[in-house]
C-alpha cells in the first residue's frame, strides 16, 4: 500500500498560510484606475467534492481580508450538464441572479468567450501556471479565464498481483488474461479479480473521455489540430475496437463487462472490491481508496466526502502511474461574468484563488490537482500525495477535448457514434465523420 503520511494541520499553519495570503494580497493587483469596487461578490459553482471545503475556506480568508468585498460560493447541481445550463441560462439573462464568477469546466471556455457571457482578462499575469491547464482558459487567441484546479486521469493497477505497471494498451491485456488465468481461488485478503480492467463507460462525459483516451493509445485522433474530423482513420477505429474486444464475454475477461454503465464513483468501488487488477480514473479516487488524515470543515460549511473509520477501509494494496496514453485534460477554470457590476474586484478574487498559496492549500488539504508547478515540487504536498509527481506527468502530456463553443453537441454527438461503434465490435457508423463535422458546427445531422 502506498505509505500514508498525515498532513500538517495544526492551528498554527492555517496561521501561516492566513500571514502569508495576507502579505500577498494586502497591495491591490490592479492599479489605480482599476480598483475593485465594493459590492458582494458571487461564485457560481458546481459541488466542492474536495476534503474539507478548502475552496469554502479560501474565500473566508478572502472575506477576512477585503471587508468591502464579501464573497460567496453559490453552489449549482451536482451534474455537470445541469450546472452548465443554469449558468448559460444565467448568462443569457441579462445578469439576473448577479453571478460575478463562473467556475467552469475546462471544455465550457471556448462556448462561454464566443456567446460574450465572460470578459477578457488581458491583463493577467499567465507565469508560474502549468501550460495545458492554462492552454484551456484561451480562446480565439486571447485569455478568458484563469485555471482553478486541473485534472488527468491515472491507472490505478493492483502491484502486489501486476507487478510492473503496463505502458501500453496491448501490454494490460497481456497482464490481465495472465494474472486472471492463474487465480484458482479467493485471494489473500477474500477477493478474486474477475476482469482486467475498469473504466467509465456509461452514457455521460466519462464515456467521451474513456474513448478519446483509447483512440489517443492507438496514436489515433477524433478532431485534428487543424480541426479537421479523423475519427475514420486505422488508428482511431483501432482505439475503438480495443474497447468493443475488452467488453465481448471472454474468458479472461479484459474489461469489466458492468464498466459499460459505470461512472467514477462505480468503478471505484468495483476496483475497491478487488474485482478488477486495473482501474482509469482521476486523482480523486486516490481519496477514497487510500485516505488522506481527517480535515475538519471551514467554521459554517457543510462537510465535504469524509474519510471513512480506519478499522472499515479496505486492505487493498494498490499503486498508480501513467495511463497507457495521453490522459484527457480535466479541471475547473474561474471567469469573470461579462454582467458583473463589480469586474475589476471580481478579477482579483480569481487572481487571489489561483495564486500559489491558495493553490496548495487546495491540493495539499482538499486534493484538489494544482495549476501550479511549483505545488507539486513542495515536500509536505509529495509527502500526502505520493503520486504527486506521476500526476504532475500526466497532466504535461494530458491532451485536451476538441474546443468548440458547441462541445456539449459534439460530445453528446461523440458518445452515440462510440456506443454504436461498441455495439458492433468497434465498427464505426458510415456517418460518423459527417455527424460529427455537422456537431462542430453547432447542428445535428
Amino acid at each position: 500500500m502506498l505509505e500514508r503520511h498525515r498532513a500538517p494541520l495544526a492551528a498554527a499553519v492555517l496561521g501561516a498560510a492566513l500571514a502569508l495570503l495576507v502579505n500577498a494580497f494586502v497591495v491591490p493587483w490592479f492599479h489605480d484606475d482599476h480598483a475593485p469596487e465594493d459590492g458582494e461578490l458571487v461564485i457560481l459553482s458546481g459541488r466542492d467534492d474536495g476534503y474539507g471545503h478548502q475552496r469554502q475556506a479560501l474565500v473566508d480568508q478572502w472575506n477576512a481580508l477585503h471587508p468591502r468585498n464579501p464573497a460567496r460560493i453559490e453552489e449549482l447541481a451536482a451534474v455537470a450538464d445541469a450546472q452548465r445550463s443554469e449558468m448559460v441560462a444565467r448568462a443569457q439573462g441579462g445578469g439576473q441572479g448577479d453571478a460575478d464568477i463562473y467556475n467552469l469546466d475546462v471544455t465550457w471556455t471556448a462556448e462561454f468567450a464566443s456567446q460574450g457571457y465572460i470578459r477578457r482578462l488581458d491583463d493577467a499575469d499567465p507565469a508560474g501556471f502549468l501550460q495545458h491547464p492554462l492552454d484551456t482558459c484561451r480562446y480565439d487567441g486571447k485569455l478568458w479565464a484563469l485555471p482553478f484546479n486541473t485534472d488527468a486521469g491515472l491507472l490505478y493497477y493492483r502491484d502486489n498481483y501486476v507487478g510492473t505497471a503496463p505502458t501500453s494498451w496491448p501490454q494490460l491485456v497481456a497482464q490481465s488474461q495472465s494474472v486472471l488465468t492463474g487465480f484458482g481461488a479467493l485471494t489473500a485478503d477474500g477477493t478474486r479479480p474477475t476482469a482486467g480492467y475498469a473504466g467509465q463507460l456509461a452514457d455521460y462525459e466519462g464515456l467521451t473521455v474513456n474513448a478519446l483516451e483509447a483512440i489517443w493509445a492507438a496514436n489515433g485522433d477524433v478532431v485534428d489540430a487543424g480541426g479537421r474530423v479523423v475519427i475514420d482513420s486505422p488508428e482511431a477505429q483501432e482505439g475503438l475496437h480495443r474497447l468493443a474486444e475488452g467488453l465481448n464475454r471472454s474468458a479472461p475477461q479484459v474489461i469489466l463487462p458492468e464498466s459499460a454503465g459505470f461512472d467514477e464513483q462505480a468503478a471505484t468501488q468495483a476496483f475497491a472490491e478487488g474485482k478488477v487488477l486495473f482501474m482509469r480514473n482521476w486523482p480523486v479516487a486516490h481519496r477514497t481508496l487510500d485516505p488522506p488524515p481527517a480535515v475538519a470543515p471551514a467554521p459554517g460549511a457543510t462537510p465535504g466526502p469524509a474519510a471513512p473509520p480506519a478499522d472499515t477501509r479496505p486492505a487493498l494494496e494498490f499503486a498508480v502511474t501513467r495511463l497507457p496514453g495521453p490522459s484527457a485534460l480535466g479541471g475547473q477554470n474561474l471567469a469573470v461574468s461579462a454582467h458583473s457590476r463589480h469586474p475589476n474586484a471580481a478579477r482579483q478574487l480569481i487572481e487571489f484563488l489561483t495564486s500559489e498559496r491558495s493553490q496548495q492549500i487546495l491540493f495539499e488539504r482538499g486534493g484538489f490537482a494544482a495549476t501550479r508547478e511549483i505545488v507539486y515540487r513542495d515536500a509536505e504536498v509529495v509527502a500526502l500525495y505520493r503520486y504527486a509527481p506521476t500526476l504532475l506527468e500526466a497532466i504535461r502530456t494530458a491532451r485536451t477535448r476538441p474546443v468548440t463553443p458547441h462541445y456539449a453537441l459534439f460530445s453528446e454527438t461523440f458518445r452515440a457514434i462510440v456506443r454504436q461503434a461498441l455495439a458492433d465490435g468497434g465498427q464505426l457508423p458510415a456517418d460518423a465523420k459527417p455527424r460529427l463535422e455537422a456537431a462542430l458546427k453547432g447542428y445535428k445531422r
